[in-house]
């Protein structure tokens, strides 16, 4: 007699697919909080690489001295132009922008940009742009309105949420922008940047010295 499987196996086998099939489908399902904070996870190690391989010391000001935006009063202030990330909130909007402060100002550079860094896998600023014509906006970077992200907020904000990095990959805090010491802004202790959105939230820690960094919480 040939054995074979009876219709209630088959209704079993059928219902326990099913039910593997809803869990698995679950796990893949979109998540624009946790897209956000590995993209600026991501960014973050991007900044500092760029400034490893893109040392700033510049104890002459050779360099900035040849800036078109030359101004003798940042004369010394080298430092300024480490690689750095930025978050704004602007009227409700969260977006952050990477880039080089080459004139030594405070301020990313919107209109030759020459200061934003370049996305190596776009083409693209790692900014928003002031100009919506420009193919080189990156739309990303605006966190409110490609992730739904409404709150950026980090325990070691000193004003500007600024992070930094040397060329040893070190990082370092805002003060390093409005202190004459160069080195005074080194971050001392982790920093915990948290993604919000209505109901969820996620935590990315940048660790002092080596400015690893890292998803180390999340909400959702």
């Amino acid at each position: 007699m040939k054995k074979a499987f009876t219709m209630l196996e088959l209704v079993f086998v059928i219902v326990i697919v099913g039910i593997l099939s809803y869990f698995v489908s679950s796990s893949f399902q979109r998540n624009p909080l946790r897209e956000a904070a590995d993209q600026v996870v991501s960014h973050i190690r991007y900044t500092q690489h760029l400034a490893m391989i893109d040392d700033k010391f510049d104890p002459n000001d050779a360099r900035f001295k040849a800036n078109p935006n030359y101004s003798a009063s940042h004369n010394g202030e080298w430092y300024k132009e480490f690689w750095r990330m930025r978050f704004y909130t602007v009227s409700g909007i969260v977006y952050y922008v990477v880039f080089t402060d080459k004139d030594r100002n405070g301020n990313v550079d919107t209109t030759t940009h020459t200061e934003p860094a370049i996305d190596p896998l776009s083409s693209k600023y790692l900014f928003v742009g002031n100009t919506p014509s420009d193919p080189k906006n990156n739309n990303k970077m605006d966190l409110t309105t490609t992730f739904g992200i409404t709150s950026v907020t980090a325990t070691c904000d000193t004003g500007y949420l600024d992070f930094f990095f040397d060329n040893l990959g070190r990082p370092y805090v805002n003060s390093v922008a409005a202190n004459p010491a160069p080195y005074s802004g080194l971050l001392r202790n982790d920093c915990n940047i948290t993604l919000a959105n209505a109901t969820q939230n996620v935590t990315i820690t940048i660790v002092p010295e080596t400015g690893y960094t890292y998803i180390s919480a999340q909400n959702y």
